[in-house]
């Protein structure tokens, strides 16, 4: 008998197989002629997981997506591990920045020379699903386990997840377990062992401001008559220091992330620089201020942020000489697990409301909100599976925090507070998720899949 982690190494062929067929399909959920595609992907994962002995439940759901929930008895008495992933994903977008076709899982070198598997979904989240399968086949041919498995594939996270969302409100005995481990994150960076602690929450908001009834040429009105893109501007940059760390009125925007002991930095800087694709010249919000710098990791997990996904005025390409009269943008606010998203948002709000100049008119539009979650990485799952990654790596496993959010974790603790929830996956930094050219290391899946596997025959 091969060991666990000999069986998934020399599983690397077939893992290749299914994640290929896997990614084939384009299974953006909600998107006009993509219907028949996000069927195939359910379809498929169903087949693998029936193959697998699981007895799968297609569940429609209410936003038009497919739920997959699948149960495999154990020992009776034993406990129940529920396993998480999501065969959605986010828009090829543009197909010219791809260096192979998105839909064809290709394995090449990555610029740093490693072997790296790219496509959609390569590494959100087909890669964990992959995973997941090549963990049971492991412990399958290692002397099984004695737990009831439950297996959770949805088809809507990437674009809400609200059709899950009114399932677990729905069925919530569905989803009972002992540990829930989601696989829909990463390691800090490849071949560094990571469990995610902390997830952020967020909000959307909208943001429009008026100054002119209509645009008025700027040769006779322009330097005294308000310019609403200005206007806007202005207001923005007001949720901003000198340093670029946000500020929000009414707002404690100071929060620290804990480091681990000797520990100096949760997140060096050469790191941030390399992981977030920075151009060189540019600088880190808030390492510049001559009082000291701030860490990325208390900017980044232990403080609000806020982006500008978006922003609307004149079109360059159709610009003219008129002073613009209304200008807009769509804001992201990002949240720490302990701050409330919705009054936060409330907060920026007002904010932008009290610092807009000139007497402009702005409306604010509060579009989602949704909470932050965080776990007790020192609870006895949480702790095995820190021991089981570092057993499959060969080295500590670390904690860190993550930018995204993900609301099932809130919505699955409120309806079994008793279950330990565990954050982990296949990403990493180099896989640029929701990018062009998305990839995975392949040997992350094969040491994810071993850890998984030693968790799986250890928790029973």
């Amino acid at each position: 008998m091969t060991t666990i982690s000999e069986f998934i190494t020399a599983d690397r062929e077939r893992i290749f197989a299914q994640l290929k067929e896997l990614v084939s399909f384009n299974s953006v959920h909600n998107e006009p002629g993509l219907e028949e595609e996000c069927a195939k992907a359910a379809a498929w994962v169903r087949s693998a997981l029936t193959e697998a002995g699981v007895d799968i439940e297609a569940i429609p759901t209410a936003d038009g997506s497919t739920a997959l929930v699948g149960k495999r008895a154990g020992k009776e008495g034993a406990k129940t591990v529920l396993l998480y992933s999501h065969y959605d994903v986010v828009p090829v977008g543009p197909r010219e920045p791809w260096e192979s076709d998105p839909l064809t899982l290709t394995e090449r070198p990555s610029a740093s020379g490693e072997v790296r598997w790219y496509g959609r979904g390569a590494a959100d989240c087909k890669g964990n699903v992959a995973m997941h399968l090549a963990a049971l086949r492991a412990i399958d041919a290692n002397g099984g386990t004695d737990l009831n498995l439950t297996f959770l594939i949805e088809g809507s996270e990437e674009r809400g997840g609200e059709g899950l969302s009114a399932l677990i409100e729905e069925r919530p005995e569905l989803f009972a377990a002992d540990a829930i481990l989601i696989a829909d994150a990463g390691n800090a960076k490849a071949g560094l062992p990571t469990l995610t602690t902390s997830l952020r929450g967020g909000a959307q908001i909208y943001v429009q401001v008026d100054t002119l009834e209509a645009g008025v040429h700027s040769g006779q009105f322009g330097g005294a008559a308000p310019d609403a893109v200005k206007a806007l501007m202005r207001a923005l940059d007001s949720l901003s220091d000198e340093h670029g760390r946000t500020v929000i009125d009414g707002v404690d925007c100071a929060g620290s992330w804990p480091l681990a002991e000797g520990q100096t930095s949760a997140y060096a800087p050469e790191d941030f620089r390399s992981d977030a694709q920075m151009l060189d010249g540019t600088e880190i919000m808030g390492s510049q201020d001559p009082a000291g710098a701030t860490e990325i990791a208390d900017m980044i997990w232990a403080r609000p942020a806020i982006t500008v996904t978006g922003f609307t005025s004149t079109p360059v390409a159709e610009a003219v000489n008129a002073v613009p009269a209304t200008a807009a943008a769509n804001l992201n606010l990002r949240t720490p697990a302990t701050m409330d998203p919705r009054s936060t948002a409330e907060a920026v709000a007002e904010h932008l409301k009290k610092h807009v100049p000139w007497g402009a008119h702005i409306k604010v539009e509060i579009l989602e909100a949704n909470r932050g979650f965080e776990t007790d990485p020192e609870k006895p799952a949480a702790t095995l599976l820190g021991e089981c990654l570092a057993e499959a790596y060969g080295t500590e496993t670390i904690s860190q925090g993550m930018g995204g959010s993900i609301p099932l974790t809130v919505e699955l603790q409120e309806k079994h507070p008793n279950a330990e929830i565990a954050l982990f996956g296949v990403e990493d930094p180099k896989a640029t998720i929701h990018s062009a050219n998305e990839s995975v290391d392949p040997t992350e899946i094969e040491k994810i899949a071993t850890a998984e596997a030693y968790f799986l025959q250890r928790f029973a």
